[in-house]
């Protein structure tokens, strides 16, 4: 099992575990946690960490079956007794390193088709610590031979402090159902409040690409290329999860169901050999 990969620059410092998904540990500036703190010991699933990658798809596939061009394909539900195949499968796979320093670490992971993704890809991430910020990449490549759908994105739990407050602009937002299921977009300005007693677990669309959370301690701010955002917290929880993403929740199945295109949903359809690339910083600042 490789160790922990730890990145530091100029006060902020990254832990990464390569075998466990591929995930985050924890991250910290000047010492002040910014992703929710790792528990002691081990970590027993990339689900404890501060961050993992979502590929080759976010969020839900509902019933862990994936409808895919006329066809169905049974899926592993991979996160306990939830019907659902949920965050892809780079989250609970281990990650080779291909290359490393002080300040950067690229992990590479193949996927051969199987009854968790029946289609073959290859994965990479990139972590690079700056000056007060975290810069990501991560890309897919359809290695299956045909036509296959295609998502990424992140999941990083922020520290909810005293006066946390979120701020982006969106311009839609997927309703949920009680099967943490989306079941229909309304008009949304995205968010602008105080993370306290918020209550969300949605889909927003139309992102513009950055978020600002400001708390007692620090100002965080989260940039993508991505254009979905999911932002989960409710007023027990002391983090709020922040995930740039490509797609909506369980998009595949509606391109399938409702039979809106690919794009309007975020789907990416990757021809044989063809790649993605998604990327995310995170910058931090002392709160003022």
């Amino acid at each position: 099992m490789t160790d922990t990969l730890e990145l530091a620059c100029d006060g902020l410092r990254c832990q990464i575990e390569p075998a466990l998904g591929g995930c985050i540990r924890g991250l910290w500036r000047d010492d002040v946690p910014v992703l929710r703190l790792p528990p002691a010991g081990p970590l027993a699933s990339a689900r404890a960490a501060g961050c993992y990658p979502l590929v080759p798809f976010s969020n839900r596939i509902a019933h862990a079956t994936l409808k895919w061009q006329g066809t169905s394909h049974p899926l592993i539900q991979n996160n306990g007794a939830e019907p659902h195949a949920i965050h892809g499968v780079g989250w609970q796979a281990a990650w080779a390193v291909l290359d490393r320093d002080d300040q950067f670490a690229m992990l590479s992971f193949e996927h051969r088709k199987n009854s968790a993704w029946p289609f073959a890809f290859d994965a990479s991430q990139t972590f690079r610590v700056r000056p007060g910020v975290l810069e990501l990449t991560l890309s897919i490549t359809n290695q299956s031979g045909m036509p296959a759908p295609a998502g990424l994105g992140w999941h990083p739990f922020f520290v909810k402090r005293a006066r946390s407050h979120i701020a982006f602009e969106a311009t839609g937002r997927w309703e949920m159902g009680d099967d943490k299921l989306p079941t229909r977009r309304s008009t949304s300005q995205g968010l602008d409040t105080d993370c306290a007693a918020l209550d969300v677990d949605h889909c927003f669309d139309g992102w513009t690409g950055v978020v600002d959370l400001h708390d007692e301690l620090l100002h965080t701010r989260v940039t993508s290329n991505l254009h979905h955002l999911v932002v989960f917290t409710h007023a027990t929880r002391d983090s709020v999860a922040i995930e740039p993403v490509s797609h909506v929740n369980n998009a595949i199945n509606l391109m399938d169901s409702t039979g809106v295109a690919a794009d309007a949903l975020g789907v990416r359809v990757l021809q044989a050999g063809e790649s993605m690339t998604a990327q995310m910083s995170i910058h931090t600042e002392p709160a003022r």
